[in-house]
C-alpha cells in the first residue's frame, strides 16, 4: 500500500493530466453534435469488429445448437409458406394483386420470395419495404438504454433510422452505422417510442420500455372508456413508416385504471425474446424521406415517432 502511495505520489502530475484528457473529451462528445456523431461512427467501426471476431468464437462453439435451432425455424417456416401438394410450391398467405400478369409472374416463379416477420407476410424484394438479413453480434438487457450490434452497415444498405425486425416482432431502429456494422436502438431503451394499435378494434397508443422487466412493455393513450380484453394482440400502426402496419409486438397481460388518468394503465408481454435473439431483418420504407420532407414543412411530429437518443 505505501508503494501505491509513494508511486501515485511521484507521477501525480501525469496522472492529474491524463484525468483531465478523459474528462474533456468525454465533455466534448456529449455537447457537440459533430464530434459525438464522429465519435460514435469511428467507434462503431472498432468495436464491431471485436464484436464479430468475438462472436465467431462463440458461434464455432455453438454450431449444433444453433443448426438445430435453423432446422427447426426452416421447418416452420416451410409449413407456414408452402402447402402439402409440393407440385404447386406458391406461398398460400403472400398478398397477391388480382392482375393477370401478377399471376402469371407467380406460376412461372413457382416460389415467391416472402418471409413471416411478426405474424405479417412482408415479400423480401417489397420495392416499399426492403430487407437486409443481418446477425446479432452483441446485446445488452441490463442497461435503462439498451443497444444492439449487428454485423451489417452501410455497404448492405443500412442506414440510421431503419427499422429492425426479428420473425416473432418489432426490435428496434438503426443509430449509427459503419461500413460493416450497426449499432440498433432496441426496444428496451428508455427513450423508445413506437406507434402501436390493438389489432382487434385498431385502437392507437404508443409503446414504452419502463426500464426493469425486459420482457414487457408499457401502451400509453389508450382511453378509459375502451375495453380492453388479456391477451390482445398489439401491433405497429404504421403511422410513423419505420415499420410496415400489422407487425406484431406482443400480447395484452394486465391492464389497470388508475384513478388521476384518463388512460388505461396497459402493459404488454413482448413477442421478441431479447435474451435468444440471434438473427433479425433490418426493414426500410423508400417513401419514408419524401413523408417526412411534407410533414416537416407542416410543423407535424409522426404520431409515436421514436426518439433518437
Amino acid at each position: 500500500m505505501r508503494n501505491l502511495f509513494t508511486f501515485l505520489f511521484r507521477y501525480r502530475g501525469v496522472l492529474v493530466f491524463g484525468l483531465l484528457e478523459v474528462l474533456s473529451l468525454i465533455l466534448l462528445v456529449r455537447n457537440s453534435n459533430y464530434h459525438g456523431a464522429a465519435f460514435y461512427n469511428s467507434s462503431n467501426a472498432y468495436v464491431g469488429q471485436v464484436l464479430d471476431w468475438r462472436t465467431r468464437i462463440y458461434d464455432y462453439f455453438r454450431l449444433v445448437q444453433v443448426n438445430q435451432g435453423l432446422v427447426a425455424e426452416n421447418a416452420a417456416l416451410r409449413q407456414q409458406l408452402y402447402p402439402a401438394d409440393t407440385a404447386s410450391r406458391v406461398a398460400a398467405t403472400l398478398p397477391v394483386s388480382p392482375d393477370s400478369a401478377t399471376q402469371a409472374r407467380l406460376s412461372q416463379s413457382g416460389r415467391p420470395d416472402s418471409l413471416l416477420l411478426g405474424q405479417q407476410q412482408i415479400p423480401a424484394r417489397d420495392p416499399d419495404y426492403p430487407l437486409i438479413p443481418a446477425r446479432v453480434i452483441n446485446n445488452s438487457l441490463r442497461n435503462v438504454d439498451n443497444y444492439l450490434t449487428l454485423n451489417v452497415g452501410t455497404l448492405d444498405g443500412v442506414k440510421p433510422g431503419m427499422g429492425v425486425l426479428a420473425a416473432a416482432g418489432v426490435v428496434g431502429r438503426v443509430k449509427v452505422s459503419s461500413e460493416h456494422y450497426a449499432t440498433v436502438t432496441s426496444v428496451l431503451h428508455s427513450k423508445t417510442s413506437i406507434s402501436a394499435k390493438i389489432a382487434r378494434d385498431n385502437t392507437f397508443g404508443s409503446i414504452k420500455w419502463l426500464g426493469d422487466d425486459p420482457t414487457h412493455v408499457l401502451l400509453d393513450y389508450i382511453p378509459r372508456q375502451n375495453k380492453l380484453v388479456l391477451g390482445d394482440t398489439v401491433v405497429t400502426s404504421g403511422y410513423n413508416a419505420i415499420f410496415p402496419e400489422g407487425i406484431r409486438i406482443g400480447l395484452i397481460d394486465s391492464f389497470v385504471k388508475e384513478p388521476d388518468k384518463n388512460f388505461w394503465t396497459v402493459r404488454v408481454r413482448l413477442a421478441v425474446d431479447f435474451t435468444k435473439l440471434t438473427y433479425v431483418y433490418v426493414v426500410t420504407s423508400r417513401p419514408k424521406m419524401e413523408r417526412d420532407t411534407v410533414e416537416t414543412r407542416a410543423g407535424v411530429k409522426p404520431e409515436g415517432e421514436e426518439v433518437r437518443p
